[in-house]
């Protein structure tokens, strides 16, 4: 039989990452090919066809292919998608403007309120009104939704959203209304909140619907594009899509683009944290801090023996309730530009130069000062030796670039690139500090698993600032998330309202309904290869009377009011470190996860044979150092380099700075033993 292979794709704004693997050895095969920002589908189709070609793959051996893409997360960002308008209650026109009425930040007296993705002028009230209870005030009149629908399409509106009062728990106001509107205008995009994550808090429903007819339809085309492109490529199997859960959906299915859409948004992050998982459970490492460093920003997780999960996530200026990986950003990526500020401080970011021009040593036209440059003047890049030699460094350029920072303040251009880089180094401490506290965790018993282009060039740094003892930095850091398409679950969250005191029968009832409809999500998908099924259960709950609620996951398959007493019991002591001894509960809603994981082989590390370096300088406090320059491919298993020391990779460069030793384990990880004398 011939050999099988699977294809992971992570499409980037600068680079889109191709990762081709062995099903039955778990050999990998790594490429990087530009982003196509106009049509992000044209370069993945160019990246597959070089890989296959490249290594003699017939398109027919190919069993899974997998992505994630930005795709649908930028379109969101530039607010480049669909006009939507949206059919409210009568009465609450203003629920995307008055939000929480929560400022971003309270003590500036300058900041601006949230701009909503729909305009004041393109909302339409609605006569119709359910209770809290279920029962009938104001009949919905289908007329009306018709001639308001007609109103907004006349107007230039090419999606709608509905959002009607309690449709959370009552959705047939909002059923009968997508039914008269596809009677009329059977090709507009609807998107019903109560379809797309029917849970209380009115806003955050109603910005799901609004995020996923504003995205759907430009996410749905390129989708069906990069489908019928790869098919024509050669390709017949399953194609699937990474989600913001740290899962994978299936593309095959035309009438979910608008569940796909809201599904997806972070879909690159979390599948970066899925392969980190992945690759450190293999390396024996459960507590760790992700670090996905690429050019505009930092994203960190902290990973405490399991993948983090938030259901108050923010995409810009949007929330997302929806279940996503919990993934933190920092903007100090390698393209973040340095500047002085009015008052003479050195500044990091958040302006990136982004790809092009990119950084001024790329030669591509840029003259602003970028951390990129920094890291070259301090030599922490080779420039002979940079991204497989498809980009050109210039270090004059670097040196150029950041000479005007360095006169405004009175240093040398290697000072000021090496201050630079300690001003990125305390911009990630102060964000994650507050962040692992905030999940209850000592960085300082944790691994920093650093990837993306530019993570390992700073993390031996940052992991020294925050007292870790030690870097993870996988064998191939800049095409980690791509692997990540290809190791992670097939995954569905499910929701059903309760709000309430519940018995051990309302609890059965609605986890198993909620099993019903997630097994039958499960049949609808390709999942030959992802056999293994495992269903999680967990609530919302809170003490009645109270406000917030604590998700309660139960371990087993009790699915009794006492073994959720019991749970929250001990969630409640840990949050509030108060025993909410025999008070009432008051369960919100119900929640079902169901995972399966793909049957993928480990990758077989395979090592150089020469730990031969040359010489090479790096500035370090203050003073040009003696260094040595190792090339990563060339490196044996179980080499040991002892700092301070460069070594270039085809998708990265790696700085182990003075007091650190890095060692190449057995499974092809440089694993950075940090010192404290470069902190």
């Amino acid at each position: 039989m011939s050999t099988r292979y699977r294809l992971g794709v992570d499409v980037g704004g600068t680079f889109t990452d191709i990762v081709l693997a062995d099903a039955a050895s778990g050999q990998v095969f790594t490429d990087k090919v530009p982003s196509d920002r106009d049509q992000p589908a044209r370069a993945v189709i160019a990246g597959v066809s070089k890989m296959l070609t490249g290594h003699g793959v017939e398109p027919g051996r190919i069993e899974y292919f997998s992505h994630g893409q930005t795709f649908a997360l930028n379109t969101l960002l530039q607010r480049t998608g669909a006009r939507v308008g949206l059919l409210v209650t009568r009465g609450f026109p203003d629920l995307l403007s008055i939000g929480r009425l929560r400022l971003n930040d309270p003590i500036d007296y300058f900041t601006q309120p949230r701009r909503p993705l729909v305009a004041p002028t393109d909302v339409r009230e609605i006569d119709e009104r359910l209770c809290a209870d279920g029962s009938l005030q104001t009949p919905l009149d289908p007329e009306q939704v018709r001639a308001a629908v007609a109103d907004l399409v006349a107007d230039g509106v090419e999606a709608v959203a509905i959002s009607f009062l309690h449709s959370h728990r009552f959705s047939q106001h909002e059923d009968w209304a997508a039914g008269v509107i596809a009677e009329s205008f059977p090709d507009l995009p609807v998107a019903c909140s109560s379809r797309l994550w029917p849970e209380e808090k009115e806003y955050e429903r109603a910005t799901v619907a609004v995020l996923a007819a504003h995205v759907g339809r430009a996410l749905g085309d390129y989708l069906q594009y990069l489908s019928s492109e790869l098919r024509a490529l050669g390709l017949d199997c399953p194609m699937h899509i990474t989600k913001s859960n740290g899962g994978v959906t299936s593309i095959s299915q035309p009438q979910e683009f608008l569940r796909t859409a809201v599904e997806t948004l972070l879909s690159g992050p979390a599948s970066g944290v899925a392969g980190t998982m992945r690759v450190a459970a293999t390396a024996g490492v459960d507590q760790l801090i992700t670090m996905d460093m690429g050019g505009t920003s930092v994203d960190c997780a902290i990973v405490d023996g399991r993948i983090p999960y938030s259901t108050e996530s923010e995409i810009g200026e949007f929330p997302l309730i929806i279940p996503s990986v919990e993934v933190s950003s920092i903007g100090a990526g390698g393209g973040s530009v340095i500047r002085v500020d009015s008052t003479g401080v050195l500044k990091v970011g958040p302006l990136s130069a982004g790809a092009y021009p990119g950084p001024a040593s790329y030669g591509r036209g840029g003259t602003e000062p970028t951390l990129t440059d920094a890291y070259v003047v301090c030599g922490y890049i080779d420039p002979s030796d940079f991204a497989s030699g498809t980009v050109t460094i210039d270090p004059s350029l670097a040196r150029k670039a950041l000479q005007p920072p360095a006169e405004a303040l009175g240093l040398s251009v290697e000072a000021v690139a090496e201050s630079a880089v300690a001003v990125a180094t305390a911009m990630m401490h102060s964000q994650l500090i507050p962040l692992s506290a905030q999940h209850g965790v000592d960085p300082s018993t944790m691994t920093l698993v650093a990837y993306g282009g530019a993570g390992p060039v700073q993390a031996a740094l940052l992991a020294a600032a925050l007292k870790m003892p030690e870097v993870l930095i996988p064998t191939s850091p800049g095409t980690l998330c791509a692997y990540g398409a290809l190791a992670t679950d097939m995954r569905v969250d499910l929701v059903t309202p309760v709000g309430g005191a519940v018995s051990d029968a309302d609890l059965e009832r609605g986890w198993a309904a909620l099993r019903r409809q997630a097994l039958e999500w499960y049949e609808e998908q390709d999942h030959t290869l992802h056999t293994d099924v495992r269903i999680t259960r967990w609530a919302d709950v809170q003490l009645t009377g109270q406000s917030f609620t604590l998700p309660i996951t139960l371990s087993s398959s009790d699915t009794s009011v006492k073994a959720l007493r019991e749970a929250f019991t001990a969630a409640y002591v840990r949050a509030y470190a108060v025993d909410p001894g025999s008070a009432e509960l008051d369960v919100r809603s119900l929640r079902l996860t169901l995972a399966a994981s793909p049957s993928l082989a480990e990758p077989v590390a395979s090592g150089g044979s020469s730990l031969v370096g040359r010489p090479h300088r790096v500035v370090e406090n203050g003073h040009l150092t003696a260094a040595t320059i190792y090339r990563r491919p060339e490196l044996p298993l179980g080499a040991e380099i002892e700092g301070p020391a460069v070594i270039p990779a085809p998708d990265t460069s790696i700085f182990v700075p003075t007091g650190a030793v890095a060692r190449v384990d057995e499974h092809g990880n440089l694993r950075i033993t940090v010192g404290g004398t470069h902190a």
